[in-house]
């Protein structure tokens, strides 16, 4: 699929179910009623939890035999004779003692858990008399309203109860139910779609990238061909920094754990940190070790505090691509978009309270930079805001205001399309992310920025201000891509790996049609290398008509076709991913199109 192809809208927009609230209703009862059908067809099976996701629904069942395929075509079916049967969808409101003694005359040890954590009201669902559930709506009136050839179930996947590993492993059962049919066919078109673009089949077809088990889960080792496709990111984004005055930093892995007890991250964010290595049992108690690094900013408010800063030398800009690392559950990896070790385009800027708002204004020009460049339109951005009800942030309440203030002018005054979210805020302070949607509807975070007057104060941060008093930075965090991995996975998916000129691994294949040819062609390649231009020549011996196949397969975005009229003419026929054939042209004017197409991050 060309680039072009890319930009042609979708026939039907799918809407998400929390933008929808027939859609809540139908997941809703759709969840219930596929319960009810395994509960029927399996009776040892126990359920547990039944939410809506955004493109449907799951339910985790305790079962003692796996369900299988098989197993799920004959829960559709019971599902559909539970919708014909049009049962009425009952609330009732129940005291927490009733629920119990309900729940325990059932033998449904799960649910004494889940009421548990249950605060008032307490509400049960019913369909008909014959089956309910703890549910906090909302669903349907009647079983009926779920139009048979509008769900279906897609998979079955293991799950831990409660999401921890130590505790009993479930079966998730997931499914999927919309309005219409229509919705459905489309649904399932864009699955089919998204297999195709799947980053984890194509990185291997176009050898970018690999995971292997003895170097563990969640841990990428990028091949040549990933490795240019990274380094060209790196280097524009370096490129585009240097231009906006920051200056590059290198940081170590890891460090003492002392360094993120005053950051914040060892209280609020140790779950997620792989474990502390000590010396000793002694040492390990006092925690008193090294641990590795989950975020770049304590390191860079080092090398900001290393000397005492004048104003005249604000704002200062520190960037550094640095990896860090995450102790991500297995059962929540997934290739590049969910890893253990993963590169972040990070960046702290230490500003005065009269340049915030400027420097932000300039950071976010940076990010709308890199997505023109990236070819990626269409995004919005979600302001993070701290939950006032939750008690996982740190700082005054001042000073969190007047964090938010900043980003929320910064948003109106480029007029740009946003939305708050409270409860997205980073435990140190807000942020303004980029969401962007991509070919197939699917939204993913990607570049961020964020204002922190909390960590400047936990690491008592200062520089002297014109006045000659001692005055407190503040602190922009900054991240166009995010990461790299996450970025290269959703690049991957977007192009369906037909990348753009500038950014493809091999830009260039030069195809001799036979041996007599094959001097030439090594010659030209040898000449665009030279340039900087990513060009190998085809010496397969292979034949014309499959080395074309292979480097369509390959996704190379200019081939160039060389016979005896070429030879003798000294051009190439020239055959691109993007326009197609374009004929025969010179030697030298090829190079000079190509070179000038790369630079401007245009095609060819």
């Amino acid at each position: 699929m060309s680039i072009a192809d890319r930009e042609k809208p979708d026939v039907m927009k799918l809407p998400r179910t929390s933008e929808s609230e027939s859609l809540k209703k139908i997941r809703h009862t759709a969840s219930h009623v596929m319960a009810m059908a395994v509960q029927k067809l399996f009776p040892q099976a126990q359920v547990t939890i039944g939410p809506w996701t955004e493109n449907g629904f799951y339910y985790d069942f305790d079962n003692p035999e796996p369900f299988t395929d098989k197993d799920l075509k004959k829960i559709k079916k019971e599902m559909i004779k539970i919708v014909n049967r049009k049962l009425p969808v009952i609330r009732e409101e129940v005291s927490r003692e009733e629920a119990k003694q309900r729940i325990e005359k059932l033998g449904e040890p799960y649910k004494l858990e889940i009421l548990d954590s249950i605060e008032k009201p307490i509400t049960l669902y019913h369909l008909g008399e014959q089956w309910w559930d703890l549910c906090a709506g909302p669903h349907l009136e009647t079983t009926g309203s779920l139009h048979p050839k509008a769900f279906d179930l897609e998979s079955v996947a293991g799950a831990y109860w409660r999401g921890d590993e130590t505790k009993q492993q479930l079966q998730r059962i997931y499914g999927t139910a919309w309005e219409t049919p229509e919705q459905l066919a489309e649904y399932k078109r864009r699955q089919e779609e998204a297999l195709k673009r799947d980053h984890r089949k194509l990185g291997k077809e176009l050898g970018l990238f690999i995971f292997a088990d003895p170097v563990g889960p969640g841990l990428p080792l990028w091949t040549p061909k990933g490795t240019i496709l990274r380094s060209q990111l790196e280097d524009f984004l370096k490129q585009e920094q240097v231009k906006r005055g920051y200056q590059s930093v290198v940081t170590p892995h890891l460090a003492r754990i002392d360094l993120f007890k005053t950051s914040g991250h060892w209280q609020n964010y140790k779950e997620d940190m792989f474990p502390m290595m000590a010396e000793d049992e002694e040492a390990a108690k006092a925690e008193q070790g090294f641990v590795l690094k989950p975020m770049n900013c304590p390191f860079h408010i080092q090398i900001y505090k290393s000397q005492l800063r004048s104003y005249r030398e604000l704002p200062i800009r520190l960037a550094e691509f640095g990896t860090v690392y995450r102790y991500e559950q297995s059962g929540e990896l997934g290739g590049l978009t969910r890893v253990r070790g993963f590169t972040v385009d990070d960046s702290h800027l230490f500003v005065t309270p009269e340049q915030l708002d400027e420097e932000f204004l300039k950071v976010v020009d940076l990010i709308l930079t890199v997505f023109k460049s990236l070819q990626l339109k269409k995004f919005k951005a979600r302001l993070s805001f701290r939950d006032p009800n939750s008690d996982k942030y740190i700082g005054s309440d001042d000073l969190w205001e007047t964090a938010q203030g900043a980003i929320r002018r910064a948003v109106q005054a480029l007029d740009m399309d946003y939305f708050e979210a409270e409860g997205e805020a980073a435990f140190y302070g807000p942020k303004l992310d980029f969401i962007f949607e991509d070919v197939l509807q699917r939204e993913w975070q990607l570049g961020t920025v964020q204002v922190d007057y909390n960590l400047p104060n936990r690491f008592d941060l200062e520089y002297i201000a014109e006045d000659g008093s001692r005055q407190r930075p503040i602190m922009i965090h900054r991240a166009p891509f995010g990461s790299l991995e996450r970025l290269i996975g959703i690049l991957i998916e977007e192009y369906a790996g037909d990348f753009p000129l500038w950014l493809a691994p091999i830009q260039m294949r030069l195809l001799p049609v036979s041996d007599a040819h094959s001097e030439f062609v090594n010659q030209v390649a040898t000449k665009m290398q030279a340039l900087g231009i990513r060009a190998e020549a085809d010496n397969s011996r292979e034949r014309l008509g499959k080395m074309i196949r292979n480097a369509e397969k390959q996704k190379i975005p200019v081939m160039a076709v060389v016979g005896d009229q070429e030879l003798e003419s000294n051009t190439l026929s020239i055959r691109t991913r993007a326009s197609g054939e374009l004929g025969a042209i010179s030697v030298d004017e090829v190079i000079d199109k190509l070179s000038n197409a790369i630079s401007n991050h245009a095609n060819f």
